[in-house]
């Protein structure tokens, strides 16, 4: 657009060229003037672009415009002088790049003011195990392979609707209640006395055990000394206590006479307890054991033990327990469903003529207390026939159902397992040859049925792969052969950053002298 210095007249002044811009300008603007009729939208919509992108480098679309001109419109003394020159060249520059503003494309002068096209939708992926529509109309035979996808989708959601339902089923096992035997002996060894003592005889020990097991349907053949290990599907010994203290008599043993141990500290689980301590002295062992309940399990008050008729439950079942009672008595409100009448029982308990539901956990907190540990208590015996002891204690306790167990090893397996995977794995790489070989069919059928249309569009489409590459999808050299492409209102503003730019040192490029 600029036109090149003419040869042979190095006295060729910017003035004169400024002029024939000037006429340009006029032009082109009576033109863009007659354009803005018919293509107001399309013109409003590149001011406003030029004009926030101006703004982004702190200069308005006046500002440039005054600058512009003035600089390409007045022939001042001061161009004719080359040390004014670089001077003005200097008052000329655009202003700084802000810092959050990122830098535009400077390779042509006409490209950072152009309209970019819309940016193209991606295609939305289709399962890798789908066959397209294409494959279907040419594969008659893929019906049958669709059905089976579908099949497998309703097996999937089915299997998927039954392991949630079993992971809510686990969050609340049901449970069976045992009986668990405890056994409380002792053994003792070197006890027997000799005079004179030998120099090197071993002290005389003693050894207390604490054991215990599930019996099977109430009956237990076995003798305490020698108790067989309990069925491995049920918990060990140790993880029915939350603490275990043992008491010594402080007289025989001052130093360490009580014992703790605690399910918090020590969560391995054990077979039993066992205490070894150097005597001859025969004595009283205190024993408090706290059973670990999960869930947690109180101790119900005497007056709600006499509504409900329960000693020790879960705080859900003892709520549920009150709605049964509520509902078997007919208390529950018929005005406000939320809410029951108290009789006499309940009234001792909640103190209140009239309950709401949402207020009994509340309620019945107070009435809750933790479960009273057990107490035994054992004669550690140095004589007779060892093992000593033949009392045993017999303890309720809850064991998670059974089947528990193996609705856990059925949700391991209910994943997919390795030979699934590479089954899915096969299937894949089938469908994908499969659509590959259909792609390539429908290029060589193509080209067998209109060989020059195809190479046509096959160039055509090639070529805008290029440009796309090149970064010049954007640029149209059709439009921009034509002279109405740089009529558009934005040329004028584009050619004076052009020319306002820093000319780098020993180059041709407009504004430099």
């Amino acid at each position: 657009m600029v036109p090149p210095p003419m040869p042979g007249n190095p006295a060729f002044s910017q003035a004169q060229l400024s002029a024939g811009f000037q006429a340009q300008y006029q032009l082109s603007q009576a033109q863009a003037l007659a354009q803005a009729q018919s293509k107001a939208q399309a013109q409003a919509q590149a001011h406003a672009q030029l004009q926030a992108h101006l703004q982004a480098q702190g200069l308005s679309l006046n500002q440039a415009q005054n600058a512009g001109f003035g600089t390409l419109g007045s022939s001042s003394p001061s161009m004719s002088t080359p040390g004014s020159a670089s001077a003005k060249r200097i008052l000329q520059r655009p202003p700084m790049r802000p810092p959050g503003v990122p830098m535009m494309n400077t390779m042509s002068p006409l490209r950072t003011m152009e309209l970019t096209a819309a940016a193209r939708r991606k295609k939305q992926k289709l399962p890798e195990k789908q066959l397209q529509d294409r494959v279907a109309a040419i594969l008659p035979e893929s019906a049958l392979y669709t059905q089976l996808l579908e099949f497998e989708a309703r097996v999937d959601a089915a299997l998927a609707r039954k392991k949630v339902d079993i992971q809510e089923a686990l969050k609340n096992p049901p449970c069976v209640q045992k009986t668990l035997r405890i056994y409380v002996f002792n053994t003792f060894a070197n006890q027997i006395k000799t005079i004179p003592q030998k120099p090197n005889a071993e002290p005389p020990t003693w050894t207390l055990k604490i054991i215990g097991r599930i019996l099977e349907d109430g009956v237990d053949p076995d003798q305490p000394g020698f108790v067989q290990r309990t069925n491995p599907l049920y918990p060990k010994f140790s993880s029915f206590f939350k603490r275990v203290t043992i008491s010594l008599d402080q007289k025989l043993y001052p130093d360490n006479h009580i014992i703790i141990w605690e399910h918090a500290r020590s969560p391995t689980p054990n077979e039993g307890f066992e205490v070894k301590r150097k005597g001859d002295k025969e004595f009283t062992v205190n024993i408090r054991l706290e059973m670990n309940y999960v869930p947690e399990k109180f101790k119900l008050s005497s007056a709600l033990m006499e509504v409900l008729g329960i000693e020790v439950d879960t705080r859900p079942r003892i709520i549920a327990a009150i709605w049964h009672y509520v509902k078997a008595r007919k208390l529950q409100s018929p005005n406000d469903p939320t809410s029951f009448n108290c009789d006499a029982q309940l009234h001792k308990v909640f103190g209140e003529e009239k309950v709401k539901f949402t207020m009994v956990p509340l309620k019945i907190s107070q009435h809750l207390s933790r479960p009273p540990p057990i107490h035994l208590e054992h004669k550690v015996k140095l004589s007779g026939n060892s093992p000593v002891g033949n009392v045993c204690y017999d303890v309720l306790v809850d064991l998670p159902f059974p089947i528990q167990r193996e609705l856990s090893a059925l949700l391991s397996n209910a994943e997919k397992s390795k030979e699934i995977e590479t089954c899915d794995e096969a299937i894949c790489a089938a469908i994908r040859k499969i659509h590959e070989h259909r792609r390539r069919r429908a290029f060589f059928l193509g080209f067998s049925q209109s060989p020059v249309e195809f190479i046509n569009a096959l160039i055509e489409s090639q070529s805008l792969d290029v440009k796309l590459v090149a970064g010049e999808a954007s640029r149209s050299s059709e439009k921009e052969r034509r002279s109405d492409f740089f009529n558009q209102p934005w040329v004028e503003d584009a050619v004076i950053r052009y020319l306002n730019r820093k000319p780098t040192a020993g180059s041709d490029a407009p504004g430099s002298i």
